[in-house]
């Protein structure tokens, strides 16, 4: 089960949300019945959070809160249901990273989704082998995802 919520201001299409996590898990061979939520806050939640969780001050784009600590699974063993955790996404964040990118907030906050479900199922990008990996994969996905969009 996925349960996008928006707390902003920021309109967010969250079908469409729900639709890029479902991809990103059947891609990952999740099971069904893996739950998440992603959440939308405002610089203010996001500040918080950041600092509760990370001991970071200010905002920042994206967090992810792993709980049964699901990891990917092959087309043959499929991880099983469970709870996956939370992804938290600020929209104004991402809005000013995706002008400095070159594109539009929505992709932005795509690929930050992308990238939280990523770190939720075990992906890190500390060391740059493991980042050249999770953004290629996140890379990966997202393309293809809005690819069959089109």
């Amino acid at each position: 089960m996925i349960d996008v919520n928006n707390e902003t201001d920021v309109s967010v299409d969250e079908v469409e949300f729900a639709e890029l996590a479902t991809y990103v898990l059947q891609e990952m061979h999740v099971a069904d019945g893996a739950e998440l939520a992603i959440l939308f806050v405002d610089e203010a939640a996001m500040e918080q959070l950041h600092l509760q969780w990370m001991d970071e001050p200010g905002p920042t784009d994206v967090l992810s809160f792993p709980m049964d600590e699901l990891r990917p699974g092959t087309a043959d063993a499929p991880t099983p249901p469970g709870l996956l955790g939370d992804i938290v996404v600020c929209p104004t964040v991402a809005t000013r990273q995706a002008a400095t990118a070159g594109h539009t907030p929505e992709e932005e906050m795509l690929l930050l989704t992308t990238h939280g479900i990523l770190h939720l199922l075990g992906y890190d990008h500390a060391e740059p082998d493991e980042e050249k990996e999770m953004f290629a994969l996140q890379r990966r996905l997202l393309l293809t995802f809005l690819a069959g969009r089109a």
